[in-house]
């Protein structure tokens, strides 16, 4: 399975690896205009800390329907950004952070044929299925259930790209399982608590 080039570059940026995550989205493409992006991050920086925090960067944030951005997916952003685990990210991290969302939004608005500003299922199946999975209609139900946060039926920007990642990291989880790479693994309780919680 195959998430788009920025998203997994040479090898996923869900294991641990937010440097690696960094460096791809400086040799990726042209750096927006460094002072319009430092406009951007010191009005978010609304402590002058000159590192933006999950808080600060979810109130900067907006998902089209007038709601608070998902924070579990800031909290995924900031982390893969945050080469230094304090907890937010610096100029030079939020860069990165601004190439990812605009990505995200270029992809989101891709396949929201309908531009209704939210993924319907059968959209979501066209990404999906774009990014290489092969799931089965009853899935996409499942997919819709739990990342459908006020409860339409469809799904919201920022829990679109929290779909995402959910779905790359737990594909990781298991493709370290499925040595022989035939789809099916074999793993203890303890073994399936502990990939699930490394996810979630």
């Amino acid at each position: 399975m195959t998430f788009p080039q920025f998203l997994t570059g040479s090898g996923s940026p869900y294991r641990g690896q937010p440097q690696q995550q960094q460096q791809q989205y400086n040799n990726a493409a042209p750096a927006p205009d460094q002072g319009f992006l430092w406009n951007i991050f010191q009005r978010v920086d609304k402590d002058r800390s000159c590192v933006i925090s999950d808080t600060e960067l979810q109130q900067a944030l907006s998902n089209g329907t007038w709601t608070p951005f998902n924070p579990v997916t800031v909290r995924s952003i900031i982390s893969m950004f945050d080469r230094e685990n304090k907890g937010g990210v610096n100029f030079n991290e939020f860069a990165g952070v601004w190439k990812y969302i605009t990505d995200w939004q270029n992809i989101f608005r891709t396949y929201d044929r309908d531009n209704s500003g939210f993924i319907d299922k059968n959209e979501l199946k066209q990404a999906l299925t774009g990014f290489g999975y092969r799931l089965s209609d009853q899935f996409y139900n499942t997919l819709i259930e739990k990342f459908d946060r006020q409860r339409k039926g469809q799904v919201a920007f920022d829990d679109f790209i929290q779909c995402c990642i959910v779905l790359q990291r737990l594909t990781d989880v298991f493709r370290r399982y499925d040595t022989d790479q035939d789809g099916w693994i074999q793993v203890s309780y303890e073994q399936y608590l502990s990939m699930v919680f490394n996810v979630v």
